[in-house]
């Protein structure tokens, strides 16, 4: 059976306007159990309640705050920041070469949780000055937390509760960080196809990287770095519950947008792939993109070159 995440259960909000419903804890501990997660029952089942059996909302929000903190030193350790630059510096490159887009232009961080990448890309000036930085996510208490934490560094950037489609201003590039892994079923497609509907020009979606190494990679990492019994379970499900290459392909494949992944399973070292980008341009921006990415461009993998590079 598939594993949950405990953090996907222990809070749940309208998905358009991202208004928190309450959430009965043996509701959760019993989805646990179906799924043959005992161990994962036994940390809910150690979260309070109020008399009637609902998790208290603050107690969950200081928990997820408290594991987002420590994913965020994951997430430094890890340099995503750098990695994310590494696709999106030639990515802008290539948009604003061919003349049709002028800027200004948007970036929207989805599920953006604490905003450590966009307080980054605010911070270091990465991307220029032509770039608005949006996170977005629907956890009101992760969206309040990565505003304070703006606000106290000094950040040009800004951060929004609710449901990243459902913004009135268009995003120019869309991108995310362990959040495809959440997406199961028809939901992945339709998660990319949001995307292709939309003004946007690309996407450049990092998660892990589903090679037979990765929950055990998972484990010892977040064995190591996670002092919450919470974080420790849902990094190795995270890693267990990754998409293929091919399904994340297959699913990206939505009209008006040519998809490509960046350093596929076959071409790299699996002892040291942890993220790996899916990344979706309009058919016009390949080229340029390529072009910027100069040498690493090769790195780049259609649908019609996976099979070969995996073999």
């Amino acid at each position: 059976m598939h594993q949950l995440e405990i953090s996907d259960l222990i809070t749940a909000v309208e998905p358009r306007s991202g208004r928190r419903l309450p959430v009965r804890r043996a509701q959760v501990i019993q989805q646990l159990r179906e799924s043959g997660d005992e161990r994962a029952a036994r940390i809910v089942a150690q979260l309070p309640t109020d008399q009637d059996g609902v998790l208290d909302p603050h107690a969950v929000d200081r928990l997820l705050i408290s594991v987002h903190t420590e994913l965020q030193r994951l997430s430094e350790e890890l340099r995503v920041g750098e990695r994310l630059v590494h696709l999106l510096g030639p990515l802008f490159t290539a948009i604003r070469s061919t003349g049709a887009h002028p800027g200004p232009y948007r970036l929207v961080d989805i599920g953006c949780g604490l905003g450590y990448l966009v307080r980054r890309l605010a911070a270091t000036h990465a991307l220029g000055a032509d770039v608005e930085l949006v996170g977005v996510d629907l956890d009101a208490a992760l969206v309040g937390e990565a505003e304070r934490l703006a606000r106290a560094e000094g950040l040009d950037c800004r951060f929004v509760h609710g449901n990243a489609f459902d913004m009135p201003e268009a995003a120019t590039v869309y991108v995310s960080t362990g959040v495809l892994h959440h997406f199961r079923g028809p939901a992945l497609a339709e998660f990319f196809q949001a995307q292709a509907a939309s003004p946007a020009l690309a996407f450049c979606h990092f998660d892990i990287a589903a090679t037979r190494l990765a929950p055990v990679g998972a484990w010892v990492f977040h064995r190591a770095r996670m002092r919450h019994p919470l974080g420790r379970h849902d990094g190795v499900v995270s890693a267990r519950r990754a998409h293929s290459d091919e399904t994340l392909l297959r699913a990206a494949a939505a009209p008006g947008v040519r998809p490509l992944l960046y350093e596929p399973r076959g071409s790299v070292n699996p002892f040291c792939t942890t993220l790996r980008p899916v990344i979706g341009v309009r058919p016009h921006l390949e080229a340029p993109l390529r072009l910027a990415l100069g040498r690493a461009a090769r790195r780049l993998v259609g649908p019609e070159h996976l099979a070969e590079v995996s073999a």
